[in-house]
């Protein structure tokens, strides 16, 4: 399993639907047609993801950036 998307304090969260704690596991991720899948956290019952800023702003908008100049 390759967490480089996962800080220590994203496992503090619990899901707000269902009050689980997260877990970090493989979450399909699709963007401009294209998926793929990476590890973050997410409910193991309702499947809700949870995707920090770090992420979002750094990881996610340089796949962005690739997937655009395709």
């Amino acid at each position: 399993m390759k967490i480089d998307n996962v800080r220590p304090e994203d496992l503090k969260w619990r899901c707000d639907r269902c009050g689980c704690d997260l877990v970090v596991g493989p979450v399909a991720v699709a963007y401009m047609g294209n998926r793929f899948t990476t590890d973050l956290p997410y409910c193991p019952e309702c499947k809700t993801v949870l995707i920090s800023e770090a992420v979002a702003t750094g990881k996610m908008a340089e796949v962005e950036r690739i997937l655009e100049d395709k």
